[in-house]
């Protein structure tokens, strides 16, 4: 058993893994320091929003904090509205007044349990690793503790290649899409026109807000595919079975071009349409990633991954119908393209973009980057992160996709895939173990790594 633990986040993931040992009665008590990193506790980027336009993408029924209480959040919420219903997408924010509520009973709970929680409002700024326990640094202090779990959400996101230095100095380049939405008063002159960069469920969130607070603004958002996200259906559905066959067979041949060919005859001769094939790989989906080798990870990455993602993670009803609205009130426009460069032209900036070969010429007011969830370790400023990868304690997915890890949490200390080595006692949760899990960034996932994980931590 880890007595003395430190987890390093402020997010959904840690607030999920700190309530889970907490609600344990554990033999002995525990010491948890809980990093922070100065955010708001519990919420994070993603629960950090105070639009009510900003919906959860999965139904309430299944947003549960806890594993074992599936009912959790559906229950919370019901206390306020009786009449919501299992099947509603809820808003964010109430979401994040969830987890923040459960935070604070598991921090009750613990003291009556005789464990005992440091919240530290700051970021760890190093890790040492050692054989038996690992040392967590900030600033001029130190502390001993018995393992450590990262568990930072998404990277800090960085400026795409061929943004020029002067387009992000002009501001008018917008790497972080949600401080401006936190900030909307820096631009006191609401821009005339403005370029989304990509068109996933980020974009979705930054269009539905901008356009309702700049009425007179149009957009343009810009794919490789020009494809929104699909939406649910306003009632859920299941599939016939489970998918067993499915799996079995994407199993016996893993290669990503036999998967796409099984996945067209399911959705083909299964009547309750593709949403609930997709959803029913669901549970199967780290399994299956496992299955793959590195080549076919990689021509998944390349050729699939924009579609399987449009179909896996998708909008709420309600948010299609607001976006089908903006395109047919003239306000919003896709475009299929690559964007090759930014720069300043005149009071704006001016994309060069590529579609089949051809070149384009886009000018711009303003343009927001919404690529989705950085996970690329390799290529960030975050200092710990910086730190472990430096000094050799973690290693990179090849692929962007976080670290190597075990499918049980513990970080690998070297890059050999035939025979990896790991940290008895430094653990990940949530979008740093994507390389591992691929799905991994959804409350259902991070619910069930959390009370794996509390497993491991609590084990005698």
């Amino acid at each position: 058993m880890f007595r003395r633990v430190a987890i390093i986040g402020g997010g959904a993931a840690a607030a999920t893994l700190l309530s889970e040992l907490l609600e344990r009665q554990s033999p002995q008590s525990l010491h948890l320091d809980w990093y922070t990193g100065g955010e708001a506790s519990a919420r994070g980027v993603a629960y950090g929003t105070a639009s009510e336009r900003h919906l959860l993408n999965v139904r309430a029924a299944s947003m549960s904090m806890f594993a074992g209480k599936p009912r959790g959040f559906l229950d919370f919420a019901q206390r306020d509205d009786p009449a919501i219903a299992g099947t509603d997408f809820l808003p964010r924010r109430r979401y994040g007044d969830y987890l923040e509520a459960e935070v604070a009973r598991a921090l009750q709970q613990g003291k009556a349990h005789g464990h005992d929680v440091n919240i530290i409002p700051f970021a760890a700024d190093a890790l040492v690793p050692e054989r038996d326990g690992v040392t967590v640094i900030h600033g001029e202090e130190s502390r001993r503790v018995d393992a450590a779990v990262l568990a930072l959400g998404a990277l800090p996101p960085q400026p795409l290649p061929g943004v020029s230095a002067a387009a992000l100095d002009s501001g008018r380049y917008v790497v972080d899409p949600w401080r401006l939405l936190a900030d909307r008063a820096a631009w006191p002159q609401p821009p005339r026109n403005v370029v989304v960069l990509g068109l996933g469920l980020t974009a979705v969130d930054v269009l539905l807000e901008l356009s309702a607070h700049w009425p007179q603004t149009t957009f343009t958002a810009i794919s490789r595919h020009g494809l929104l996200p699909e939406a649910h259906l306003h009632a859920a559905s299941a599939p016939a079975d489970d998918s067993a066959g499915l799996v079995e067979a994407m199993r016996d041949t893993p290669d990503i071009r036999h998967w796409l060919h099984l996945l067209r005859e399911a959705t083909t001769q299964e009547g309750s349409g593709w949403r609930a094939i997709v959803d029913s790989l669901r549970p199967h989906s780290a399994g299956l990633w496992a299955e793959l080798p590195l080549e076919q990870r990689a021509r998944f990455m390349r050729h699939a991954r924009w579609a399987w993602e449009r179909v896996r993670h998708r909008m709420p009803p309600q948010i299609r119908d607001a976006l089908t609205a903006l395109e047919r009130d003239g306000r919003l426009q896709r475009r299929r393209g690559r964007m090759q460069s930014v720069d300043v032209a005149g009071d704006g900036v001016v994309l060069h973009l590529d579609h089949a070969g051809h070149s384009q010429t886009l000018a711009a007011d303003l343009v927001i980057q919404t690529v989705g969830l950085n996970t690329d370790v390799r290529r960030t400023p975050h200092r710990l992160i910086s730190q472990l990868l430096t000094n050799a304690h973690i290693a990179a997915d090849p692929l962007g996709l976080g670290v190597l890890a075990d499918t049980d949490g513990h970080l690998q200390r070297d890059g050999t895939r035939e025979a990896p080595t790991h940290w008895a006692h430094v653990f990940a949760i949530g979008s740093l173990l994507r390389g591992t899990l691929w799905e991994s960034t959804a409350m259902p996932e991070i619910r069930q790594q959390a009370r794996h994980l509390a497993d491991q931590l609590l084990a005698p």
